[in-house]
C-alpha cells in the first residue's frame, strides 16, 4: 500500500473530500454545506491518499498552540483496518509536538482501541427559540 498523507490543498482536493463524505451517507450530510469548505479552509486538515484516491482526512483546530482540538476524522469504509486513521492522528502529533491534542468523538472504541485517554465529556447547548435575557 502506497499511503501519503499531507496537508490538505483546497485546489486538489476539496471535490474527492466531498466524494468521500458523500459516500458515507445520510450522517455526513451536514458537511455538504459550502460553509464547511471555509471550515476546512481555517483548520488544520491533513489527507490520505492511496495513489490518486483521497481514502481519509482528519481536520482540527488549534487553539492559538495551547490545544489542538480534533474535530473531524474519516477513513473511507473500503479502507478501514489499514491505520490509516492512527496514521492521520500521528500527522497531528508530529506537527503538534508540545501540545496536547484533544478528540471530539462519537466513535469512542475506536479511540480506546488506540489507547487513548478518557477526559471529560462533550455537551450541546441547545438553541433557543426566543432570545435568551441577558441579566
Amino acid at each position: 500500500m502506497d499511503l501519503k498523507i499531507r496537508k490538505y490543498n483546497p485546489i486538489l482536493d476539496y471535490e474527492n473530500l466531498m466524494n468521500l463524505i458523500q459516500s458515507e451517507g445520510e450522517e455526513w450530510n451536514g458537511y455538504l454545506n459550502p460553509i464547511y469548505r471555509e471550515a476546512l479552509d481555517n483548520s488544520v486538515t491533513y489527507v490520505a491518499l492511496i495513489g490518486e484516491e483521497l481514502c481519509g482526512y482528519s481536520r482540527s483546530l488549534s487553539d492559538s498552540g495551547l490545544f489542538v482540538w480534533v474535530i473531524d476524522l474519516l477513513v473511507n469504509k473500503n479502507r478501514r483496518g489499514l491505520s490509516i486513521g492512527k496514521k492521520l492522528m500521528e500527522c497531528i502529533l508530529l506537527d503538534f509536538p508540545d501540545t496536547d491534542v484533544f478528540v471530539m468523538s462519537d466513535v469512542d472504541e475506536y479511540y480506546e482501541k488506540l489507547n487513548y485517554e478518557r477526559e471529560g465529556s462533550i455537551f450541546k447547548i441547545k438553541r433557543h427559540t426566543t432570545k435568551p435575557k441577558l441579566h
